[in-house]
């Protein structure tokens, strides 16, 4: 296990003071992080660490057979990744479900654009479903959360899937990528311009994509009866990515028979995470665990 060495030393500091009870620098642990490709991703351009997309390995304290996993998708407007708030403080929360957490670290602008993304979140669950065993995991009990530009890649791992391939060299190869559900934060779903988040779609696609290429990537458009049961959040004062983004992958959803739920809250700018300190918005977390339960993906 690695230590925290930085955190373990303030924490250590405050104890001396008669802030903390005394902590020491082993009680402190950073997930494991896994390299999605060991031996490279499909298309990198050098081995730095923005080109090895990983996950991180979040347990919870209380370990049982069969249980859930979800994979998490930061924000950024792909060009960043919010780990924080939208990444180890989700995990914190589904671990409290006795849920898995895999927080994914993909590949960005301006390094990387489309499909780059999109193949390490396909990686991510193909990994997870081929060391579901070790793990403790419901291969059939993998999901999927994002916020903002990571709910646009969540919707994108929810309408662009595959089983796998069978013949593939790589047993991880051979596991399917689809999500059993998704759970769409605020996201960026929509490419077209009047609906879209112009730095998201920049960062994703380019200056100037074909329109073939934009509405490949208007998931809104790509849902279909296969797309998993989905959960979406947004904010009526969400300026940076309209929520019409949500309004609109739940219609589809109504159109194809998907079942879900969709939440617009009326507080919130942009990028909330848990919203602790919206005292409305902040349901959201319960909102999506209660509907989790209903479906039988939390006991």
């Amino acid at each position: 296990m690695k230590a925290f060495p930085v955190l373990a030393a303030l924490l250590c500091l405050l104890s001396s003071l008669n802030f903390v009870a005394p902590v020491s620098a082993e009680d402190l642990v950073l997930p494991d992080v896994i390299e999605l490709w060991p031996d490279g991703a499909p298309g990198a351009k050098g081995t730095e660490p923005h080109d090895r997309p990983t996950i991180s390995v979040y347990q919870p304290s209380i370990r049982e057979k069969g249980r859930t996993a979800v994979i998490v998708c930061p924000g950024g407007g792909y060009g960043g990744h919010a780990m924080g708030h939208e990444g180890a403080e989700i995990a914190g929360w589904l671990n409290t479900m006795r849920v898995t957490a895999f927080v994914l670290k993909y590949r960005l602008a301006p390094h990387y654009q489309h499909p780059s993304p999109m193949l390490d979140v396909q990686r991510a669950f193909r990994f997870v479903r081929a060391h579901a065993e070790e793990y403790g995991l419901d291969p059939a009990h993998i999901g999927i959360i994002g916020f903002s530009a990571g709910g646009h890649l969540a919707s994108t791992a929810a309408t662009h899937f595959d089983a796998g391939d069978p013949q593939a060299e790589d047993p991880i190869d051979r596991q399917s990528c689809r999500p059993d559900f998704a759970i769409l934060c605020y996201g960026v779903i929509s490419m077209l311009d009047s609906e879209t988040h112009r730095g998201s779609k920049r960062n994703l696609l380019g200056e100037n994509p074909e329109e073939s290429l934009v509405q490949l990537m208007s998931n809104q458009l790509q849902v279909t009866d296969k797309t998993p049961p989905t959960f979406l959040f947004h904010t009526f004062e969400d300026t940076a990515v309209l929520p019409i983004n949500s309004v609109l992958f739940y219609e589809a959803m109504l159109k194809h028979g998907v079942p879900g739920e969709l939440h617009i809250f009326q507080a919130g700018r942009h990028g909330v995470g848990l919203g602790k300190s919206l005292p409305a918005t902040s349901a959201w977390s319960n909102l999506a665990e209660n509907w989790m339960r209903l479906n039988g993906w939390v006991k």
